[in-house]
């Protein structure tokens, strides 16, 4: 399966509405790399209307983030109310936080309509992820951290990507071309040096395996969630190795991404289980561990063409 790179820049708000055309770039298969234009026209999109329509669902995983949610989720419901030309229901996920995080979420479901809370015992933003997706009965999911550090203008380019029936999987990419980052020079050469340690590992085609902005078809969730062992950082790298080794269409949009200065993530012990995932992964390709899985679809749907 190729990596298609959505090269354009996503509108939003009024810009949007108006708009006729997303521009994208190029698609990245084994062999080649083809230039296209994906043209859509919005007053013709499928939307799906009372009892049938379908929600976006907007995952927020959190630990102890009750000084952070409290100003992001009012961001971000305010973004998608205003720009978003999807249905949506946002889901705060609460990994056992111990500093009030549940009950700002239990309050905030309160607030909003399109708001729920759910909770999860354990850490770990992946197991968030399976316990939010796993059971929802809508069609696109997708996710993103709660410190916003990707903007929000690029989850509309997302979004429909996916909702077109074109890919099986959107993925923010701080890597692509296009992208706009703002982050010291050790990160970004951690970032980099990861990417080209998966892409040794695995020969893949997509970016960037941990922005943390993504989303996803229901069907596909349903094949891949129980094929993915891991429950925390490294559980975006084994969903996106094995969707693209099984045949699964991924679709990269590059995306503005500012540094949060407060990150969480401990560099060395992060870096080690990675590693251990990624030999994890490796072993169990080469033994055929997935080989049951691999998506079997008509060679035409393959081969992603222009829309007229």
């Amino acid at each position: 399966m190729g990596v298609f790179a959505y090269n354009g820049s996503s509108v939003s708000g009024p810009a949007a509405r108006n708009a006729d055309t997303a521009r994208v770039g190029s698609l990245a298969s084994h062999k080649t790399r083809t230039s296209i234009a994906l043209r859509t026209n919005l007053s013709s999109r499928r939307v799906l209307r009372g009892g049938d329509r379908e929600l976006v669902n907007v995952t927020l995983p959190v630990f102890n983030e009750a000084r952070r949610l409290g100003t992001s989720l009012p961001k971000l419901h305010s973004f998608l109310s205003q720009s978003y030309r999807f249905d949506f229901k946002i889901v705060i996920v609460d990994n056992g936080s111990t500093d009030g995080t549940l009950g700002l979420a239990e309050e905030l479901a309160r607030q909003y309509a399109a708001v729920n809370n759910m909770r999860v015992g354990q850490k770990g933003g992946g197991r968030a992820l399976k316990a939010a997706w796993g059971h929802d009965p809508g069609g696109v999911r997708t996710d993103m951290d709660v410190v916003l550090a990707t903007d929000l203008a690029a989850l509309p380019a997302l979004v429909e990507a996916v909702e077109s029936g074109r890919f099986d999987l959107a993925i923010g990419s701080r890597l692509a071309p296009g992208a706009q980052t703002q982050r010291g020079w050790k990160r970004d050469l951690i970032s980099q040096c990861y990417m080209g340690l998966v892409k040794t590992f695995f020969h893949v085609h997509f970016s960037d395996a941990q922005c943390g902005f993504k989303a996803i078809t229901r069907e596909a969730a349903r094949k891949l969630l129980p094929l993915v062992e891991d429950t925390s950082w490294f559980f975006d790298t084994e969903l996106l190795v094995l969707a693209e080794k099984l045949g699964y269409r991924i679709c990269d949009v590059p995306v503005t991404w500012t540094d949060d200065p407060d990150s969480r993530v401990r560099i060395v012990p992060t870096a080690w289980a990675d590693l251990k995932g990624l030999m994890r992964v490796w072993r169990n390709l080469r033994r055929g561990v997935y080989a049951d899985s691999v998506l079997k679809r008509p060679p035409e749907t393959n081969t992603l063409a222009a829309i007229p």
